[in-house]
């Protein structure tokens, strides 16, 4: 029997575990039925990953394809999740195992913002002249991730109107929201859109709420809309669906199950056991990830003042990046 097992962040807030397994159970009707169907999280929330394997294995699974519900890579897809799958295949080396990619860069992400968007009455197909969109991500410390946000962000501007879209992120990494706010407002944006990057509502999206109210008490100029999370969006599914079908058929595009960087930092990590370890994951990201990909330091850098111009320079910006980190067109 084939199994699938996906993998949810986990959060503090029970409403954002509940929208996980919603969704999944929504999904199943978008996959095969003879495939078993489980869920699992990093942290915050049971089952664990490990324990999530062993439920597979139980229900006579003899392959289990692990599916990462997560919109960026980074330490947990990187790191904690293949720690769990090394520790499920040194106990069951009979067991067939495939991880496939999470969620990522796909050309459905620009469709799921663009009707987050079109739900507050955007129209995106023809923007005001004076309006900036905030993309916003959760912020973390692996940089290759956090260069992702940018990426996101640069292709929804190819894909829509708006003159001014940047990115910012809610905590760890910089520039925070209010720096994205007043460089949109110096950027001479009379109307700011955050448009959060987030899969679940979680304790963040309603510390952004409030974030709103002084916002708008700071800058009474200025009109701010809040746009509804990216969240569960119906077109995730059919990302998902790709993302099984990659693993099912042992098609995997790119992991980092045998990842060189993951290697090293194992060596600094003991088995993850979710009792260990369920509140600590983000106190030593930064062990692992200081060194992973360090081409990708300069990009806070470019990004600060690459819409000042409105793009006229970026393609200049990446190929110069581009030579720094040794990458050929």
């Amino acid at each position: 029997m084939q199994a699938v097992l996906f993998v949810g962040h986990g959060s503090r807030d029970p409403e954002g575990n509940d929208q996980v397994r919603q969704f999944i159970k929504n999904m199943k009707k978008q996959l095969n039925d003879s495939l078993l169907v489980e869920t699992c999280f990093l942290e915050f929330e049971l089952p664990t990953v490990f324990q999530g394997i062993e439920a597979c294995i139980n229900k006579g699974a003899g392959h289990i394809a692990i599916i990462p519900i997560m919109l960026l890579q980074a330490g947990h897809s990187k790191i904690h999740i293949p720690a769990a799958i090394d520790e499920a295949r040194e106990k069951y080396p009979h067991i067939g195992i495939t991880y496939g990619r999470p969620i990522g860069i796909h050309e459905e992400n620009i469709s799921i913002l663009t009707s987050r968007l079109a739900e507050i009455d955007e129209d995106v197909s023809s923007p005001s002249e004076d309006a900036a969109v905030l993309l916003l991500g959760r912020g973390g410390s692996d940089p290759d991730a956090n260069s992702d946000l940018y990426k996101m962000a640069r292709l929804f501007w190819e894909k829509t109107n708006y003159s001014i879209i940047e990115p910012a992120f809610m905590g760890v990494t910089g520039p925070l929201v209010d720096e994205g706010v007043e460089r949109c407002i110096k950027l001479g944006a009379k109307k700011v859109v955050i448009l959060p990057y987030f899969l679940f509502t979680g304790i963040l999206i309603k510390r952004l709420e409030k974030m709103l109210v002084g916002f708008s008490e700071k800058y009474p100029e200025i009109e701010f809309k809040l746009a509804n999370y990216f969240g569960f969006h119906p077109k995730l599914e059919l990302i998902l669906v790709d993302r099984v079908n990659e693993a099912l058929s042992d098609n995997v595009k790119m992991n980092c199950d045998t990842c060189i960087y993951r290697i090293g930092a194992m060596e600094n990590i003991a088995h993850h056991h979710h009792h260990e370890h369920e509140h600590g994951h983000h106190h030593h990201e930064h062990e692992h990830h200081q060194h992973e990909h360090e081409h990708h330091h300069h990009e806070h850098e470019h990004h600060q003042h690459e819409h000042g111009h409105h793009h006229d320079h970026h393609h200049d910006q990446i190929q110069e990046s581009d030579e720094k980190a040794g990458v050929s067109s």
